[in-house]
């Protein structure tokens, strides 16, 4: 920061310092008379000597009651008591971000999770920004390359399109993750991993990422055992780590496992301030946190951010409330289908039933009719399918019936991919075209 900025900024500092003092803790939540504070804003609680930084927590405002400050800790609750000393910062949460992060994998405050030292001369971001003017987005025109052949070809993603990955548990987000990571030929990856199991946050890295992914990644980990409002901050800091790559002119591959738990995590806290539980236990908060948090990707005038976000579904429902609102928020939706996985199909991406809203606008109009083709061809296969398992099925009957039969093995083929396997969109789209050109 420039000198004159530094200078400018004096008038709008504070001279005096805000302080309360904790009343109690019900739960997950900090009451406190005062201090002077704004939802959002950073406090700190000394829970020894106050003179002794290392005995502070931070917490976040989250509420009011009466003359009370609701607070919520970004760590455990188990060292704060009655009388504890609470300081405002009149300021929200930032983070420091620099080209120097990449490679690195960080906490949801920004700090190193990998042990390795953080590079000095960063610069302080705000976690919490608003989308861009949707009137300074440019159009998407141009098609993003990620190295799976079923995406590249039959569902394009266009640069700075936001997609999202619906799938139960254990039907591959982690592995389709991983590989997009180290395929794409996006600028760089920013990976937030919310909620994932302890176990899972390693072997993602170095199996379904990789070293070589790796060198070219951001990764921010929040794990299912810290506090919720830990879980949302690293959304929203993910968010802002990548909005200052994009903001720099780069096209940034964005990917969150999983907004699913971030909504999960905002439905604690906001029960946990008195929000009245809607649909099916979700408080109103999170219907409102989804489309900020979902739309603060995508272009401006500056860069891109392409981002997939998976969606758990419970139970494999589709409809569910989470599920039913990020499909209406993003432009377009990729299904895994468990019954595909369990026949050994991977990645297991029910095309029928996944969507891209921008590739018609993207792609040529040859790759368009190829794609159209085979889709209508696995169409009439699937629709047919148990009659022609149980041998109902007549040879003859149906011309598009004997097309699809004659032509199932191939398209099946072409679905499947290994997951070291890097096939560019170029190869993608001529082998889906000379399929569909056969099957006419």
């Amino acid at each position: 920061m420039k000198v004159e900025q530094l200078i400018s900024e004096i008038p709008y500092l504070s001279s005096f310092k805000r302080y309360g003092k904790v009343t109690r803790v019900v739960g997950l939540m900090i009451e406190s008379r005062g201090p002077a504070a704004s939802i959002g804003d950073l406090c700190y609680i000394y829970v020894g000597a106050r003179e002794n930084k290392q005995q502070r927590i931070s917490a976040e405002v989250v509420g009011f009651k009466e003359e009370f400050v609701l607070l919520m800790p970004y760590t455990s609750v188990r060292d704060i008591a009655p009388g504890c000393i609470v300081e405002a910062t009149s300021k929200p949460l930032q983070v420091k971000v620099g080209p120097d992060l990449i490679g690195h994998v960080l906490d949801s405050l920004g700090n190193s999770l990998d042990g390795k030292e953080l590079p000095v001369g960063m610069t302080p971001v705000l976690t919490d920004q608003n989308p861009p003017n949707p009137l300074e987005r440019p159009p998407i025109d141009e098609p993003l390359e990620v190295g799976v052949r079923t995406i590249d070809s039959l569902l394009t993603v266009g640069r700075g399109q936001r997609i999202g990955i619906f799938a139960g548990s254990g039907v591959g987000k982690s592995t389709l993750m991983g590989m997009i990571a180290r395929n794409t030929t996006a600028d760089l990856n920013v990976i937030a991993l919310i909620g994932e199991r302890g176990r899972e946050v390693r072997e993602f890295i170095e199996r379904d990422l990789g070293p070589e992914g790796l060198k070219r990644s951001i990764v921010i980990v929040a794990t299912s055992d810290q506090p919720a409002l830990l879980r949302i901050k690293g959304a929203y800091t993910a968010t802002a780590i990548a909005e200052y790559f994009r903001d720099r002119g780069l096209n940034v591959m964005f990917m969150m496992d999983s907004v699913t738990r971030v909504a999960m995590a905002q439905r604690e806290v906001g029960l946990a301030i008195g929000e009245p539980p809607t649909t099916k236990g979700y408080t109103p908060s999170v219907f409102s946190i989804l489309p900020r948090l979902l739309e603060r990707t995508g272009t401006n005038k500056h860069g891109s951010i392409t981002a997939f976000y998976t969606v758990l579904v419970d139970g494999d429902d589709f409809n569910e409330p989470i599920a039913d609102t990020v499909r209406g928020i993003i432009d377009g939706h990729i299904v895994l289908d468990r019954a595909l996985a369990n026949k050994g199909q991977y990645p297991a991406i029910n095309v029928l039933k996944s969507i891209s809203r921008v590739m018609n606008q993207i792609v040529t109009t040859p790759h368009r009719q190829g794609a159209d083709r085979l889709r209508d061809l696995l169409a009439t296969y699937i629709n047919s399918e148990d009659l022609i398992n149980i041998g109902a099925y007549k040879k003859g009957s149906s011309r598009e019936i004997d097309e699809a039969i004659d032509y199932y093995p191939a398209i099946l083929s072409f679905l499947k991919q290994g997951t070291d396997e890097r096939i560019s969109i170029q190869t993608s789209v001529e082998q889906l075209t000379n399929i569909a050109g056969k099957g006419e």
